[in-house]
């Protein structure tokens, strides 16, 4: 057997919330030897994370201004039957690419790729190939811990970036362009126009189902960029299934006899109705890198615990979403949700409604059946 390398902190994971907290840790707590460890080729797969303005805090923006391969000043746009709306926030997104190249050039052989993890405990990680690493701390970022204790919506897509023949004229984002065929659910088209000829389009879906139908979405979106007039040749692609949670036992799952301290998606570490997780893996990275090492088991779960009791209010939207609106006029919740004060939207995306917030909300002429609403309050998942 090789060697066994040694380290204070080992990292399962080169994802999101695995890259942000090595990257806390190299630049806050240089003298702790750490090493992330990622089964693929390249940490950050394939993915793009945006972030609107203010769902980092200012103090924190350090952490993830390097990564930003695309920003908007000018804010963004919403789209529904029969109404539109711009909003000032900036927007900004993150590449896997930017993502990957930031965290080698940080790193350096910290990070280790093409590695395979066979079992993660407190104090050592075993690979696939037998090898041993021993650690002082062990965080397990490995995406979804068991879903099935969960009761979940999803959020699916496929996103591809074209290259126009032409100017493809949309000179913002549109977070939602929800004037598209109702679909499987409540769906929407995204837009992220890199360049005046590059446009990222992404059909979206919020569906009872995580089944994803990647040919037939990519038929979708070719079908929308033909519709606008666009000329289009494909220079990339990228699919996904999110939870959208609106219930479950989170002792289930994260058992209190499980002692690997964890972070992200496996920690519940997200806001439960968007599946929107980029502000709590900065807030998680940044918190963890003032923890004493030989505590994070503990004080993981009881902050990851925590936030799952401050995420009951989304839940309970979540579930009214999934239980009381019929698939095809889910669109109503969020036409109406984006005639809110924008200080308000961005309040929510960020996870930090106010009560005032929550009030005003669910307030007024309820968009869903308020029979259904109630009785799918009162009646738990299956």
């Amino acid at each position: 057997m090789a060697s066994e390398p040694e380290c204070d902190l080992a990292i399962i994971g080169g994802g999101l919330a695995g890259g942000l907290i090595a990257l806390a840790f190299a630049a806050l707590r240089p003298e702790i030897r750490l090493l992330l460890i990622e089964r693929d080729a390249e940490p950050g797969g394939n993915h793009i994370w945006s972030f609107f303005d203010g769902d980092v805090a200012a103090q924190d923006r350090w952490l993830v201004e390097p990564l930003i391969a695309h920003r908007w000043a000018q804010g963004h746009t919403v789209l529904f039957p029969g109404f539109r709306r711009d909003l000032d926030t900036p927007y900004n997104s993150v590449t896997s690419v930017a993502f990957a190249v930031h965290l080698r050039a940080a790193l350096g052989d910290r990070l280790m790729t093409g590695i395979d993890v066979a079992a993660p405990a407190p104090d050592h990680v075993r690979l696939a190939d037998g090898q041993i690493i021993r650690a002082g701390a062990v965080i397990d970022a490995r995406g979804p811990g068991d879903l099935s204790a969960l009761h979940c919506g999803w959020q699916k897509f496929v996103g591809h970036a074209l290259r126009c023949d032409a100017p493809h004229g949309i000179d913002r984002p549109v977070i939602m362009d929800a004037s598209v065929d109702q679909l499987d659910g409540y769906r929407f088209v995204y837009l992220l126009p890199w360049d005046e000829r590059t446009i990222f389009v992404e059909d979206t879906y919020y569906s009872n189902s995580p089944a994803l139908d990647g040919p037939g979405l990519d038929a979708r979106i070719a079908d929308y960029a033909w519709a606008k007039g666009w000329r289009t040749e494909r220079v990339h692609r990228e699919q996904g299934v999110l939870p959208v949670v609106h219930g479950g036992d989170f002792d289930r799952y994260w058992p209190a006899g499980d002692r690997v301290a964890r972070a992200g998606i496996r920690a519940g570490l997200f806001q439960p109705m968007t599946g929107y997780s980029l502000p709590d893996a900065v807030r998680f990275a940044l918190w963890l890198t003032q923890q004493p090492l030989e505590s994070l088991p503990v004080a993981t779960r009881a902050y990851a615990k925590a936030h799952w009791q401050r995420g009951g209010y989304y839940r309970m939207l979540g579930k009214m979403l999934f239980g009381a609106a019929p698939p095809t006029e889910r669109w109503r919740i969020f036409a109406r949700f984006y005639r809110l004060s924008p200080a308000l939207v961005q309040r929510f995306y960020a996870g930090r409604s106010s009560v005032a917030d929550r009030i005003r909300i669910l307030c007024g002429r309820p968009p869903v059946p308020i029979r259904s609403a109630m009785r799918t309050l009162w009646n738990p998942p299956a």
